[in-house]
């Protein structure tokens, strides 16, 4: 059955094509297996909460009938300011307005988060633009600079909010510059979320084409429930594609946990347990309600432009297992630098098992892709990545997180890395093990080798499942790289950080190259303390089982001063200057580069499943999601490579020519 949603018809109907719905949630209180929802273009306020699952045979669809035409948005237009001081001008809105959910009386905050815990979950927009919250209405009215924004000229737009009690309203100030809001488009969050079920369990529903903007999301770290303007909430199978999903206050789209409420931000209103502690007690309780490859994620989130949300594009604890994230644009993600913690990337995922994630254009967010635990059977392919540093210009945020292209935390792999193109100066923060990086251009250091992981035992699971194999400290080592480029694009010198959530700075190496693992053994060297002729000493045997594991390392080319891997099997180090530079021409990015007239007749082995092995505790090859062997050759762009293996993501020399995206 089609149901028919037009907001701009004279008055509501039945959903018929004759007699359309006005609003996109009763086509989804009616909405049954099968039934398509087509939804004219216009703008939709309202919260969306489907009803009824699909199924795997015949889904539940929404679409936009024009591509990006109907916009659905969790904030309503104000046009009811008046002149305050100056450039402040100031409203009030009865608090009815919100029902049970005040944005403006609710603060992000909560586990991991780590910055300053002034910030609400409202927010106010300039022609779809966020504005800058102060702490006092002498900020808001001084409209100064905002030293740690990565867009300065805008965070001189301000507002401020207050309550008063006794008309029970929100008032609201704020700073245009002269603008007069009345003549502008001046919108605020008020609604929580935007497209997301209230209930667990509402599987196989597609979402097409929608602008879903503008949402009061609050901080989703991963032992709460993680909402999202949009998002699946914890049952399987969604897609969403071709969207536009900008401007969350948290989270665009949320793949994220359910509501537990005997582990929902545990450690913010208890701390008896350490924060690790109650993040393995949300793994096992979440077997427990059903964390299972029949019950949970499969989801597809594919050709989508997420934008200016100030956590994730998308992030998601557990609910996103065995998914397929692919041909996504992830850009400007938390770069008003007003929300600090350990949360923020432009995709976040906790237990990205199976999770496949390729062909995404990830640029200027805090940090590109973030995997933490559970990072088994997780590949990254094909992406583009460049611009997840913080600008020059830019002061570090207290509380905000070091940038990196890619960073796996506290996981036991396989975790596989390939064809990817990462231009930021750290490509890879390197707090794990179990990590094969194949046919990569890296342009970044790999950082925080051997660190960052402390006594944190972390589960692995039973291969291509979510059931519970073991847990494990971070050994580090395990890790593999193979017929990679490694370039020395940034300065070498030591980069100084401050500490997230503690008082001081760190330093971080910034130069390029395998040679972060000198004095980690090879497998020979490894194997070689355990003598398999006699009966195991448990006493003797401790500091092997304690003890860094191997690594590989072949077919690797360094240039510009990136340095190899004391152990480096048939490498290429070379001396002459190589430009490597992304273009932007017109939307298209392109490559300038000398790669390859320096790389000469340089060439290395094929690689599969077979050459790469097993991570070491689940014991599980780097393998597809369905357990058969990968061969690596398909390059960068799916073209072939043949018998001439070229290091790097490209098959043929004049491939690094092309458009990259």
């Amino acid at each position: 059955m089609k149901i028919y949603v037009n907001g701009k018809v004279g008055r509501d109907g039945d959903g018929t094509k004759e007699r359309p719905f006005r609003h996109i949630n009763d086509a989804a209180k009616i909405a049954r297996p099968g039934d398509e929802v087509l939804v004219s273009p216009g703008i939709y306020r309202e919260y969306v909460d489907p009803i009824h699952a699909g199924t795997e045979e015949a889904r539940i669809s929404y679409r936009s009938t024009e591509h990006l035409g109907a916009v659905i948005t969790g904030a309503e237009r104000i046009q009811s300011w008046t002149p305050y001081k100056e450039n402040v001008w100031v409203c009030r809105v009865a608090n009815s307005l919100f029902g049970t959910y005040n944005p403006y009386t609710t603060l992000v905050y909560g586990d991991w988060y780590f910055a300053k815990a002034d910030k609400h979950t409202g927010c106010v927009y300039l022609n779809d633009r966020a504005l800058y919250e102060t702490a006092t209405l002498e900020e808001c009215m001084k409209g100064e600079v905002y030293e740690c924004s990565w867009v300065p000229e805008e965070s001189v737009y301000k507002w401020y909010t207050e309550q008063d009690a006794q008309k029970d309203e929100t008032v609201i100030y704020a700073n245009f510059q002269g603008k007069n809001p009345n003549e502008e488009n001046v919108e605020i969050n008020v609604r929580r979320e935007c497209f997301l079920p209230s209930k667990t369990g509402v599987g196989y529903i597609t979402v097409s084409g929608f602008v879903v903007t503008k949402a009061a999301t609050t901080w989703a770290p991963p032992a709460a429930y993680q909402d999202g303007m949009i998002g699946p909430h914890w049952s399987k199978g969604w897609i969403i594609e071709d969207c536009e999903i900008s401007n969350s206050k948290c989270a665009g789209v949320s793949l994220g946990k359910y509501l537990d409420p005997d582990n929902n931000h545990y450690f913010t209103y208890k701390y008896v347990k350490s924060p690790t502690q109650m993040e393995r007690d949300a793994v096992c309780r979440g077997q427990y309600h059903g964390w299972l490859k029949e019950k949970v994620g499969s989801h597809i989130i594919r050709r989508n432009n997420i934008h200016h949300c100030e956590q994730g594009g998308i992030i998601g604890r557990m609910g996103g297992v065995f998914s397929l994230i692919e041909d996504n644009h992830i850009h400007h993600i938390n770069n008003m630098m007003e929300l600090g913690g350990a949360e923020i990337a432009g995709i976040k995922m906790h237990a990205a098992i199976d999770v496949v994630m390729r062909r995404n254009h990830i640029h200027h967010c805090t940090m590109g892709i973030w995997c933490d635990w559970e990072a088994q059977g997780t590949r990254l392919s094909q992406n583009l990545f460049h611009d997840n540093q913080r600008p020059a210009f830019a002061k570090q945020l207290k509380g905000g997180m070091m940038s990196q292209d890619i960073f796996v935390e506290v996981g036991h792999g396989p975790t596989l890395i390939d064809n990817n193109i990462l231009l930021s100066d750290a490509s890879l923060r390197f707090a794990t093990q179990g990590v094969a990086m194949v046919h990569n251009l890296i342009c970044g250091a790999l950082t925080c080798v051997g660190d960052g992981t402390g006594p944190r035992y972390t589960p692995y699971h039973i291969p291509h499942r979510t059931e519970v194999m073991g847990f494990m400290t971070i050994l580090h080592g395990d890790d593999r790289f193979y017929n990679n480029i490694f370039v020395q694009k940034w300065p070498a010198e030591d980069f100084v950080t401050i500490r997230d959530s503690s008082e001081g700075f760190d330093t971080e190496n910034r130069k390029a190259g395998t040679w972060v693992f000198d004095g980690y053994p090879t497998y020979e060297e490894w194997i070689a303390q355990f003598d398999f002729s006699k009966p195991a000493d448990m006493a003797k045997l401790y500091p092997a089982h304690e003890g860094h594991l191997p690594v590989w390392s072949e077919g690797n080319v360094y240039l510009n001063g990136a340095k190899a891997w004391e152990h480096e099997k048939n490498g290429l180090t070379v001396s002459e200057k190589v430009k490597v530079d992304l273009v932007e021409k017109d939307g298209n990015y392109m490559l300038e580069t000398n790669l390859y007239e320096v790389l000469g007749d340089f060439s290395s082995r094929m690689i599969n499943t077979e050459v790469l092995g097993k991570a070491f505790e689940p014991e599980e090859p780097f393998e597809n999601p369905d357990g058969t062997p990968i061969q690596f050759d398909a390059d960068y762009f799916g073209g072939h490579r043949g018998a001439g293996v070229l290091p790097g993501p490209f098959a043929a020399k004049e491939d690094a020519e092309k458009k990259l995206y």
